[in-house]
């Protein structure tokens, strides 16, 4: 775990090709602005023919958010109705099967127990499962496209900034700068 100014980083994950790490605190999402391509040209000290070696690495920030889902009663309409299938008379006279539909969605969970009591807690949870599920769902789409957005195909098209090592050069794409690359590595951007 690492940190500056008044956020923290805590690494999550790192495998071949990628690593995550998660952000917390004041001023983070300012201070973590550059999503896209970033293309690293550089000669590898192995190579005897001192050709150039470009390596290319995508980058997005993605905002977290709470992804509990609160499932408003007065959204709920439960409805009762007797039970089909086995059971006698019981199954006949009494409504004991309930079906909760949740109004914004139209999701339905329909349960034909014995005990309406009991029908009704597991529909409720039921219900709640799949309106998470849902919000779960659409979240992961949302990051997901949000993710696409900000890092592209990783194409040389895509590329935000270039770091040709051997020139001492970066070169910010977007603003058309050139900067001298020991400097832009100590963290000076003039």
């Amino acid at each position: 775990m690492w940190s500056g100014g008044d956020f923290s980083a805590e690494l999550l994950e790192v495998t071949t090709g990628f690593a995550s790490f998660l952000v917390r605190g004041e001023g983070a999402e300012e201070f973590f602005n550059e999503t896209g391509g970033h293309r690293w040209q550089h000669v590898s000290p192995t190579d005897k023919n001192k050709r150039v070696h470009t390596s290319t690495v995508t980058v997005a920030a993605l905002a977290m958010r709470a992804t509990s889902t609160h499932m408003n009663p007065n959204d709920v309409e439960i409805q009762t109705t007797r039970g089909s299938g086995p059971g006698g008379q019981n199954r006949n006279k009494v409504e004991s099967c309930v079906l909760a539909i949740h109004k914004p969605t139209g999701l339905s969970v329909r349960i034909d127990g014995r005990s309406q009591l009991n029908n009704k807690r597991m529909a409720l949870q039921i219900l709640a499962t799949k309106l998470e599920d849902q919000h779960t769902e659409q979240e992961q789409k949302r990051v997901s496209r949000d993710r696409k957005d900000q890092v592209g195909t990783g194409q040389r098209g895509d590329k935000i900034r270039t770091y040709r090592v051997r020139d001492n050069i970066v070169i910010d794409h977007r603003t058309g700068q050139k900067y001298q690359l020991s400097r832009w590595l100590d963290g000076v951007r003039e």
